[in-house]
């Protein structure tokens, strides 16, 4: 499981804080030494540790008549949707089948199993080392994301990784310089960036329909009796034996610190720190993804700040029930997000600029369809050669309702055979990820937090220029 080289150790959340701990064992990608510009910045790898080369498993050369075999690690909810659609997916054009379930939960290893006649796992390194498989489809929670996901690249495995697409930053710089070190195909799973408002939206913007862009605006809300993540759990689970309610809980914890067996940790993660980041990690990366493909390129921000609180749900849960991000960016334009899983109320999907604005989702749900995307003129001030190549009035224009979950996995199957970069790739990801993440460390210490991107860290003071 090792490549031979250093390892280094980290733990997603400590005292607030993205630290070094001795929790998580990840690979020596560590991000080193960084230059200016974002692509010499994510271009540069290996430098701490040496550029030695290190022998990398050979993946199997694949036809084009030959399906893809696949390995699902990780079948609760999110894991077991995935494998049905993907399933759906090869039956409708034989493009994949799935060849082994790995998940720590028996039930749930035993069910997928049986379910899809292929072997099944408590440990996901029987996955990994089976050279059967080409592709690997991670749905754990998100503590694990990056640890996983860097084994399965070492191990010439190719990535559909659920969303957040990890649990810290340094997870997130690693990932960016495996792809490029292992040349293995990574698609981060928020399947909305698939859709067609969002390349609709840049082009537009690209070809001047909003002026210099001012800001983006987006939200996620949601609203229950029983409190958001608050999922069923099996009564009948337990750490204890060895039967069908066998859950390996020290495999579970993983990178996270000890404790003793939690059914509302395990069945309910998204409510503890320890294994996520709240609304921020699940659901704002559904918003900020798509808006980074958006803008003219993926951007990180300067400075983030964020806030809210447990207002309404006061049960075990650790993370806010609302959250608030703005986010400035060096480029100057500002991001703005609410969130509450108190109240359903969206608000439009948009991004604004000196001459014009953009509605990307009017309904505000950015995992919902639209038919349209609408771009509406500031009248006072555009030019006769803004009205001359878009007019002075409102107009809309059409986009594809395309099913964004099929057609994100056909995105992905599809690179596998090409070798080209995915929809939602690990740089675009990346972008997203420091954002939200630099949200939750906001919210948890107290302040605005800035992003060096001549270091790649959260710093607590605007770096020099």
């Amino acid at each position: 499981m090792t490549n031979g080289t250093q390892r280094k150790e980290y733990n997603g959340h400590q005292k607030g804080r993205f630290t070094m701990s001795e929790n998580i064992s990840l690979d020596r990608r560590v991000f080193l030494k960084t230059a200016a510009g974002v692509g010499a910045t994510l271009g540069i790898a290996n430098q701490m540790f040496g550029a030695h080369s290190v022998a990398k498993p050979a993946a199997r050369v694949i036809g084009a008549n030959d399906r893809i075999n696949l390995g699902f690690i990780g079948t609760g909810g999110r894991g077991t949707y995935l494998l049905k659609n993907f399933a759906k997916n090869g039956e409708t054009d034989n493009s994949c089948q799935v060849v082994a379930v790995c998940d720590v939960y028996e039930k749930r290893k035993r069910m997928n199993a049986e379910q899809y006649k292929v072997p099944g796992f408590l440990d996901y390194r029987e996955i990994l080392a089976r050279p059967d498989v080409d592709a690997v489809v991670i749905a754990t929670p998100d503590h694990w994301h990056g640890k996983i996901a860097l084994e399965a690249m070492d191990a010439g495995k190719d990535v559909y990784l659920e969303k957040p697409m990890t649990h810290t930053i340094e997870e997130a710089k690693q990932l960016s310089a495996t792809v490029r070190e292992t040349k293995r195909v990574l698609q981060v799973g928020s399947q909305t960036t698939t859709a067609d408002q969002w390349h609709k939206a840049k082009k537009a913007i690209a070809d001047g329909a909003i002026g210099k862009m001012i800001s983006s605006q987006g939200s996620y809300h949601r609203n229950s009796k029983e409190g958001e993540w608050n999922w069923d759990i099996d009564k009948d689970a337990s750490d204890k034996g060895t039967g069908e309610n066998y859950i390996d809980w020290k495999t579970w914890l993983g990178p996270a610190p000890k404790r003793a067996f939690d059914a509302d940790r395990f069945f309910r993660f998204r409510k503890y720190w320890d294994y996520s980041g709240g609304i921020a990690t699940d659901l704002f990366f559904h918003v900020v993804a798509p808006l980074n493909i958006c803008w003219s390129e993926p951007q990180f921000p300067s400075r983030v700040s964020a806030m809210g609180g447990i207002y309404i749900f006061k049960d075990e849960r650790e993370v806010p029930d609302t959250f608030n991000l703005m986010a400035d960016y060096p480029k100057g334009h500002s991001l703005i997000l609410s969130a509450s899983m108190a109240n359903s109320r969206h608000i439009p999907g948009l991004i604004r600029g000196h001459e014009g604005t953009i509605v990307m989702v009017d309904h505000g749900m950015f995992e919902g369809r639209t038919d349209h995307i609408t771009v509406t003129p500031e009248t006072n001030v555009i030019d006769d050669a803004y009205k001359a190549k878009f007019g002075d009035a409102a107009f809309t224009i059409p986009v594809d309702q395309k099913d964004a979950m099929q057609a994100h996995i056909s995105n992905f199957l599809g690179c596998i055979r090409t070798r080209e970069k995915p929809t939602l790739d690990v740089d675009t990801a990346l972008h997203a990820q420091v954002t939200i993440s630099m949200g939750v460390q906001s919210y948890r210490e107290g302040r605005v937090l800035y992003w060096d991107e001549k270091t790649m860290k959260v710093v607590p003071k605007a770096p020099k220029a």
